[in-house]
C-alpha cells in the first residue's frame, strides 16, 4: 500500500497570525511530506508494504517505525486544528469533568506537559482501554498506540512546528495552539472508541 500525504482540511493561511502560512507550508509540505516519502521507500519489498499506518506503528522498529509514526502523528495533528470555533461533545465533556474536574484543569495540565517535555516530541490526550482520559508526553515519534491507548488529540512540540513563529517560546505556541483545537475531531475520536467497545 502506497502512503500519501494528507490533504490539509484548511487553507495554509487559515491560522494566521497564530500559525503562519510559512510554518504550515514547511511543516506539511516539507517535514510531513518527507516522512511519507521516506516511509514508502523503506517499506518497499518488506512485510510492511501492505500494512495500514497504525499497524506499522504498532509493529515496526527503527527507521520504519520513526517515519510511519511521524506520518500518523502529523495526520493527527493537522486534523486536530480548526480555523472556526468548535465545542466538545456532551460525551467528551462528561469524560473531561470525570477525569480532570474541568476543562480549565485539562488545559493547564496539557499545556504544562507540552512545555515540560524535554527535546522533541508530542503531547497527547488519549483514552485507555477502560475509558479513562490521560495526558501523555511522548518523545520523538512515539505515541499512545504503543501503550494500547486510543489517541484523541495531539500537539506537535518539535521545533519545526513553532520556531518560525515563536522562536524558542514553546509555551507561547502551546497557549495559542489551544485556541485552534478542533473539538469536533476530538469528540469523533472518543465516539469511535466508545463504539469499538460495544
Amino acid at each position: 500500500m502506497k502512503h500519501t500525504l494528507m490533504t490539509l482540511p484548511f487553507e495554509e493561511n487559515a491560522f494566521e497570525p497564530i500559525i503562519s502560512k510559512e510554518t504550515i507550508r514547511y511543516h506539511h509540505g516539507k517535514h510531513h511530506a518527507g516522512y511519507v516519502n521516506n516511509l514508502n521507500k523503506l517499506i518497499a519489498g518488506t512485510p510492511y508494504e501492505n500494512m495500514d499506518l497504525s499497524t506499522i506503528v504498532k509493529s515496526a522498529q527503527g527507521a520504519i517505525f520513526n517515519n510511519a509514526a511521524q506520518v500518523y502523528n502529523h495526520d493527527f495533528y493537522f486534523n486536530g486544528l480548526s480555523s472556526t470555533s468548535t465545542t466538545p461533545s456532551p460525551e467528551l465533556l462528561v469524560s473531561i469533568q470525570r477525569d480532570f474536574k474541568s476543562r480549565e484543569i485539562l488545559k493547564k495540565a496539557f499545556l504544562e506537559a507540552g512545555a515540560a517535555l524535554f527535546g522533541s516530541g508530542w503531547v497527547w490526550l488519549c483514552v485507555d482501554e477502560g475509558g479513562t482520559l490521560h495526558i501523555e508526553q511522548h518523545a520523538n515519534a512515539s505515541n499512545p498506540l504503543l501503550n494500547k491507548h486510543t489517541p484523541l488529540l495531539t500537539c506537535d512540540v518539535w521545533e519545526h512546528a513553532y520556531y518560525i513563529d515563536y522562536r524558542n517560546a514553546r509555551a507561547d505556541y502551546l497557549h495559542k495552539w489551544w485556541e485552534l483545537i478542533n473539538w469536533e475531531f476530538v469528540s469523533q475520536n472518543l465516539a469511535l472508541f466508545a463504539k469499538s467497545r460495544n
